[in-house]
């Protein structure tokens, strides 16, 4: 098995990025934010969407097809309807492709970007 991931701020911490820059580089979004719900999305389902990007502030306009998805799957699983395992695996899927697993959440980097130093430079 292999070695779990340092977090980006220890790598800060330790200085470890300056060593090994690249492997603490994590893509930086350059879309713009998710924005408002799509039109065809129904109000518990716009309701979903709109706790997704509160809660997943790394998510840009690429993402918003995934997130309709879990959308549909989240409102269907808070309005109590019968909801079976290929729904709530393609649910875990979708929260997974987001980010939005403790384990998925580590990969991404989705802080601003500290100003540098003036004397380090």
């Amino acid at each position: 098995m292999s070695r779990p991931r340092k977090p980006a701020a220890k790598a800060r911490v330790e200085g470890r990025h300056l060593v090994n820059a690249g492997r603490y580089k994590r893509n930086e979004p350059t879309a713009d934010d998710i924005g408002d719900p799509p039109k065809w999305l129904t109000d518990p389902q716009a309701a979903a969407w709109r706790e997704f990007a509160g809660e997943l502030p790394w998510l840009r306009v690429s993402d918003r097809c995934i997130v309709g998805i879990a959308c549909v799957l989240r409102a269907r699983l808070e309005s109590g309807a019968e909801v079976g395992t290929k729904a709530l695996n393609l649910l875990r899927l979708c929260l997974s492709s987001m980010g939005a697993t403790p384990a998925d959440a580590s990969k991404v980097d989705w802080a601003p970007e500290e100003p540098g130093d003036d004397l380090l430079d």
